[in-house]
């Protein structure tokens, strides 16, 4: 077990690289290890946080009401940037949600953050700065923002530097709710099954 297995299975946080940015990284169902993380960050409670995971059976596991495109969206972008919205079932811990009905999922492409999460998951990896900051791109200054040692794996190179895209998907109507690297016209390319709310973002 490496450092990075050691500190998670203790309840505390490692910085470890997306295919993104950089996020700070805990056991989501250790309540202990998720109110370490909303410390760390100084996040405000009612901001809920995502779950990272593997595979499309964890989503199916702590989700509800799945769309019948949900395997073919999952199979299309995932691993990669791309944050699915939706409605959360009674395996989802308050301390997740935070009272919400929803829940987003995650799935990195970077290899070793995914072997960490395929041992220790499902894990909360919210972007690895102060809440309020811009989302960490330079592990060096990640590391000066914390008032605190944090561990973490260093690999400035793979990051493309552009929050994930995050896509609703909790209601009869699909909602881009942040434009990152997958635009609209990405996705319904994809999966054409897709109905968005008319007032959502254009499609480049």
């Amino acid at each position: 077990m490496d450092l990075f297995e050691k500190e998670l299975e203790a309840g505390r946080a490692v910085i470890l690289p997306t295919e993104t940015v950089y996020g700070i990284f805990a056991k989501a169902l250790d309540q202990e290890a998720v109110d370490y993380i909303y410390e760390l960050k100084r996040r405000p409670r009612d901001k809920a946080l995502n779950l990272n995971v593997v595979d499309e059976a964890s989503v199916r596991i702590y989700s509800k009401n799945q769309p019948s495109y949900l395997t073919k969206l999952i199979e299309s972008f995932l691993p990669g940037p791309l944050t699915i919205i939706l409605q959360a079932n009674e395996k989802v811990p308050e301390w997740i949600h935070s009272g919400m009905s929803t829940v987003g999922f995650r799935m990195p492409a970077h290899p070793k953050t995914l072997e960490l999460i395929r041992k220790h998951g499902p894990l909360v990896g919210p972007s690895a700065n102060l809440s309020g900051h811009a989302s960490g791109k330079k592990y060096e200054a990640i590391v000066k923002e914390f008032d605190q040692v944090i561990p973490g794996f260093e690999d400035d190179a793979f990051l493309t530097g552009q929050d994930s895209t995050i896509l609703d998907i909790s209601g009869a109507k699909a909602r881009i709710l942040r434009q990152g690297s997958i635009t609209k016209a990405d996705l319904l390319a994809q999966v054409p099954e897709l109905s968005f709310e008319e007032d959502d973002l254009p499609l480049s």
